[in-house]
């Protein structure tokens, strides 16, 4: 085969440089100038190499680099496609596409995952260990060959064998933010609930959280990061909201039990003449008695019942299956609660 002349040509000295050059053509569709660089983006610091001078000998570096380059290329790309759309549209676009869930999936497509060294276990399944192995590769790529070159590997080799960039870019999948917006459109109280923290085989981080709604238990969902985590938690709970109905009743009668209880006055109003002269003792007949002061009920809110048969509205303007927008009563501007969604969905962990 030609490639193996090729490589018989360069004259690489180990049998395993030999398989790991092979093995990145085909993920890169151009040959490593100094292979270096790539046997470094594949070294999870679980390995625990270290160089002559005792300095760690892993991946992680190079991960920042990719990181930038990665931004760079996207975001260049992104706005030469998408021409007039606003700033707002390509930030979005340009996060889903260099996602730690995103680029995962493509180490693992590629076949980048098979290639990472770690302390004998397998990175098949763990989206945090490839796509950190995907960003420390464009860091190789870009020393090896330059910026040109990750722009190559980006268009070429990624989009559209891998990625469908129209698809990506209106596919609706914050789902902590839909989630937000339906909770903030009804005023239902929204929590994420850590259940817990550990760290899998690599020394890697996992979390998991569930969603509480008035306090009625949603679903859970678990991720390399907390952010992953409540999008997961989130997901699972938007379609809990659309398929079960009693689900839906639950939380509002929860919401209803917490306002009403809000309105009621927890106590009496004290009389004031009467704590001046509390050594008065009082009479029965006497007029002017303290009595309790009557607080005028608070108009009832929409039932869940009412809410839950919107569901099945015909002619609905959105086709996305987690849009909850027929569930509410409608409080703020649309364009006001999706901006504060967003804000909180994105804000730091």
């Amino acid at each position: 085969m030609w490639i193996n002349n090729f490589i018989d040509r360069i004259k690489l000295p180990f049998r395993k440089d030999k398989e790991l050059f092979s093995a990145l053509y085909e993920i890169l569709g151009f040959y490593p100038h100094d292979i270096k660089y790539y046997r470094q983006a594949l070294m999870h610091k679980s390995i625990g190499r270290r160089n002559e001078k005792g300095k760690p000998l892993n991946n992680e570096r190079l991960e920042f680099l990719g990181d930038a380059i990665l931004d760079a290329a996207v975001g260049d790309i992104v706005y030469r496609h998408y021409e007039g759309k606003r700033e707002g549209f390509l930030t979005n676009t340009r996060s889903k596409l260099v996602s730690r869930e995103t680029l995962g999936k493509l180490a693992t497509e590629m076949g980048l995952s098979q290639l990472i060294l770690s302390a004998g276990h397998s990175n098949s399944h763990n989206s945090y260990v490839g796509g950190n192995a995907f960003e420390a590769l464009v860091g190789a790529i870009y020393l090896d060959r330059g910026y040109e070159a990750c722009m190559w590997f980006w268009e070429n080799r990624v989009l559209g064998r891998y990625i469908n960039l129209d698809k990506v870019a209106f596919k609706e999948v914050n789902f902590k933010s839909k989630l937000l917006e339906w909770s903030q459109k009804n005023k239902v109280r929204m929590d994420y609930r850590m259940l817990k923290q550990k760290k899998d085989d690599n020394g890697s981080p996992i979390f998991s959280f569930m969603v509480v709604l008035e306090g009625v238990e949603g679903e859970k969902g678990s991720g390399f990061s907390k952010k992953e985590a409540q999008q997961m938690a989130s997901k699972e709970t938007l379609q809990k909201l659309k398929r079960e109905p009693q689900f839906v009743e639950q939380i509002f009668k929860a919401k209803s039990d917490r306002t009403k209880m809000e309105e009621e006055p927890t106590m009496l109003v004290p009389d004031p003449e009467k704590e001046q002269q509390d050594f008065i003792i009082a009479n029965d007949s006497v007029e002017g008695r303290t009595e309790s002061i009557d607080f005028a009920a608070a108009p009832q809110e929409s039932s869940a019942a009412e809410a839950n048969s919107k569901l099945s509205t015909p002619n609905s303007q959105l086709d996305d299956e987690f849009d909850l927008s027929d569930i509410t009563h409608k409080e703020k501007s649309r364009e006001d609660i999706i901006a504060e969604a967003e804000a909180a969905a994105f804000a730091e962990e």
